[in-house]
């Protein structure tokens, strides 16, 4: 199974009405600036979804940093986008990977199946010298069906009874970088350090220069794990941890779930334990 394009794919069908384009881009830290780069230029086509409006729900009290949207609503934006199951959906951002994936990994939450991350995002295009366009596309009107895919998605009671039960399964990933798994720094959250049991796959392994690597190369990354153990991955706010979710996939692990308030929702409860160090 397929889960990315490359931009010749796209290039050469991008007179192609059944299939839609999402800019994804965005700068944590500076969160205007990816509707700025998409007003200066986006690929032909292209509607922004911004990570922190359309992407997520407002911060609350637990949830993370980057709650899960309320469905309802994206739905709704969705249908702006003319999106419905018929449409092929490719999804971009700078290059990055962890904002597209972002987008995927919801579209398919939704129970939408076509949709794609482009390898090398805008970056990769724009050296290629294919064309950009700073027209927007008119808003469009489509019916989408939403189809939760409820076995995508693992909730803090869940991971809450993996920590406190102690189980070895399901294993749980953190995907942040090692210096915030072992809980030298923290820059953003309450206190450093990872949820206890977890093991430790930078998400940023999962890509080369801006590409998802082949399935062989994601099963290497693997390779210590049991395929037929479930599987919960996380990061800081539920982002990161998405292309790990499609690493792991295209590894061949077939349940896999995303704990979306990630790290930061586990922090948010004053009483749960934290490790640092291996």
């Amino acid at each position: 199974m397929n889960f990315t394009v490359e931009k010749s794919w796209l290039f050469e069908r991008l007179e192609n009405k059944e299939i839609k384009i999402i800019d994804c881009r965005f700068e944590l830290g500076n969160p205007e600036q990816g509707k700025t780069l998409y007003h200066e230029s986006h690929i032909p086509g292209a509607v922004f979804f911004d990570l922190e409006k359309q992407l997520s729900s407002p911060v609350s009290e637990h949830g993370g940093r980057h709650p899960l949207p309320d469905i309802d609503a994206f739905k709704g934006e969705l249908e702006k986008a003319g999106i419905d199951h018929s449409r092929t959906v490719v999804a971009y951002d700078g290059g990055e990977g962890q904002f597209a994936s972002r987008f995927w990994w919801l579209l398919r939450y939704l129970g939408h199946e076509n949709v794609y991350v482009l390898n090398e995002g805008i970056k990769g295009w724009v050296e290629s010298g294919y064309p950009t366009t700073q027209e927007v596309p008119e808003s469009e009107s489509a019916t989408f069906e939403v189809k939760l895919q409820k076995d995508m998605l693992a909730s803090y009671e869940e991971v809450k009874e993996v920590v406190m039960n102690k189980k070895t399964s399901p294993i749980l990933i953190d995907s942040r970088d090692r210096a915030r798994f072992l809980g030298e720094i923290e820059p953003i959250d309450r206190i450093p350090g990872h949820i206890p049991g977890a093991i430790h796959r930078f998400w940023g392994d999962s890509m080369d220069q801006g590409s998802f690597k082949d399935s062989n190369e994601q099963k290497r990354r693997f390779a210590d794990l049991d395929q037929e153990r479930p599987i919960i991955v996380y990061c800081g706010s539920g982002v990161t941890a998405a292309p790990n979710y499609i690493a792991l996939k295209m590894a061949g692990y077939q349940n896999v779930k995303l704990y979306a308030g990630s790290y930061s929702d586990w922090v948010s409860y004053a009483d749960n334990p934290v490790d640092k160090g291996e």
